[in-house]
Parts: structure tokens; sequence; C-alpha cells
């Protein structure tokens, strides 16, 4: 493994939920993600101080961001400021992501 270029399978991996995987690396201040969730899964509503920005590389999903929802397909990006409370329930098909935080995520670490 190289310092500077990863593999998927070079990344920490979470299983923080069952139909959710995290694979997940890092610099100083940021971290990066790619997230493949199971049809129908619900990641409930939560927030965190980081800012988030993603891409939805395939799937569907229905967003709550600060009370307000969201029909997000592949092809699609957000980008929420810290604080801010949102839910994610996926659509009939698997759902595949690639998101970033800054700062870096803590929790996210290996």
């Amino acid at each position: 493994m190289s310092k500077y270029i990863l593999n998927k399978e070079d990344c920490v991996r979470l299983s923080p939920k069952e139909g959710l995987e995290i694979f997940a690396a890092e610099c100083e201040k940021t971290t990066i993600t790619v997230m493949e969730f199971a049809p129908g899964t619900v990641l409930p509503e939560h927030t965190h101080p980081h800012e988030q920005v993603g891409y939805m590389i395939e799937g569907e999903a229905e967003f709550i961001v600060d009370g307000e929802t969201f029909s997000v397909s592949a092809g699609q990006m957000w980008r929420f400021p810290g604080g801010v409370p949102h839910q994610v329930t996926v659509g009939e098909h698997p759902m595949r992501v690639v998101e970033v935080f800054s700062p870096a995520r803590e929790d996210f670490r290996g």
C-alpha cells in the first residue's frame, strides 16, 4: 500500500449498521468515504459538526435535510453545512455514494 494511492481494500472498513458498509481514508483535514447501502436501508436523522459533500454513483434515496424532503438519484450531489440534521432512506436498489467530510472524522479512523 502506498501512502499516496489507495485501493478500496486499503481503507478503514466500517459497518455501523446492517445494510451499510463504509470505506474511509483521510488526510489531516478531510475524510473521503465510499458508502454502500443495501436497498431499503434507513440512516436515521443525525447531525455532526463536519461539513459534508457527496455524489451518488448509483441508486436513489429520499433525503430529509433540515426538515425538507428531496428525491436524490445517481448523478446528483449534495452539500450540508456542519450541524444540519439529515436522514436518508434508500430506495429499491443498492445505493453507492462518495462523500467528503471536513474536518476529518475521528470516528472513521482505523
